[in-house]
Order: structure tokens, then sequence, then C-alpha cells
């Protein structure tokens, strides 16, 4: 990334923006009964699609802090035996379905920076046994990954709150294969939004 092009350079401060981050989603791992201002669970997994014969298998504790925007799992099929990450992972539910479609001989990595989250997801793997997924503590734009490791990287409502989503981006590219796949859902907006709003780190976890 450039130094000398202003607009690669992250819009508001990475360290606060984490912060923030992490206090807002370690309620939903800790807490995930209480009310958000977006949805939670597994209402929100049947509502954005994901295939019942799957996550009727997972106990309600692997589902309840599932705090989703769609389902990347609706753009490719995931092949048996493929190694997928998890872009900011949560409380684990995409890799549980993850592991469940690459089967014994895939693997799955979850990657989070919420200790909450990554402490959660953990247990859930260990209380059903799942010897194909593991959880790891990093950033998107400094993947704990090895280059050209995954053949899917896949995230759902995380890209956007990365500040530097040129180096995310990068460092994706960085971890899949040659040909290989990026599945992810997110939130987007068409429209220009007003410095003072992106320079609002309340805003950027609203």
């Amino acid at each position: 990334m450039s130094k000398n092009n202003p607009s690669a350079q992250p819009l508001v401060d990475a360290e606060a923006l984490r912060d923030q981050v992490k206090l807002k989603y370690r309620d939903v791992a800790t807490n995930p009964e209480q009310d958000f201002h977006f949805h939670t669970g597994r209402m929100l997994a049947q509502r954005l699609g994901y295939g019942e014969a799957i996550t009727s298998q997972l106990p309600d504790h692997a589902v309840e802090s599932f705090a989703g925007v769609a389902n990347p799992f609706s753009l490719r099929d995931l092949q048996s035996g493929e190694k997928v990450v998890d872009l900011g992972s949560g409380a684990g539910f995409d890799c549980f379905v993850a592991a469940a479609l690459v089967g014994d001989e895939g693997q799955v990595v979850g990657v989070d920076m919420t200790p909450e989250m990554l402490g959660k997801a953990e247990t859930l793997a260990d209380g059903m046994n799942l010897s194909n997924v593991e959880f790891r503590n990093g950033l998107l734009e400094k993947l704990p990954v090895d280059d050209a490791w995954a053949d899917v990287a896949i995230s759902n409502g995380v890209i956007n709150l990365c500040s530097d989503k040129q180096e995310a981006m990068a460092e994706i590219y960085r971890i899949l294969k040659p040909g290989g796949y990026l599945q992810f859902a997110d939130i987007a907006n068409s429209k220009p939004v007003p410095q003072s709003a992106i320079e609002n780190i309340d805003l950027w976890t609203a």
C-alpha cells in the first residue's frame, strides 16, 4: 500500500475501531439473549437461507451468537476436501457449517480478534468433536495463515469493519491458492458518505 496515496490510508484510527468492535461483539458472545441493533441466532440463519439440514444438527449454543448479514455459502457450494478460512469467524457458526460441507478430508480455520468469541468457538468445536476446525487469534489485515493455503476464503459482515480494506483484501489474495474463491457477504453503501460520518467510529459499528 503506497503511503503517498491518501485514498489508500485508513479513514479512522484502526486500534480505536478494533476496540469498539471487540466491546460490541464480546456482548454477542457472552450475552447473546440481549437485544442488539442487529439480528442474531437461529432465526436469522433461517431468514438468510442457511440449509436446515445442516443448521438443525448444530446445538443452540453454536447458533445463538451468529450475527451475519447474508449467506456466503449461497455463492458456491463448498467441495469435499477443500481448505477454508473464515475471516472474522466470531463464535464459529459459519466454520461449523463449512466443516460439515468440506467433510473430514477438508480443513476449516476461523480467524477472529475478540477473545470471548474465540473462546466460545473453541469450546463449541471441542464439544462437537470437530477435528477439522481450528480457531486462531488474528486480524484480517494480518492473517495468521500461510501463503496460498486456502481453497476458499469466506466472510460474513466483517470486512466492512476493517479500517484498511485494501490491506485486508491483499491478505485474502495472499492466503488463497491460485484459482481460489472468495465468498463473502457484507454491507455496502452506494451513496457518498460525509467525511464527518466516516470519521465517527460509533457509526462504523452502528
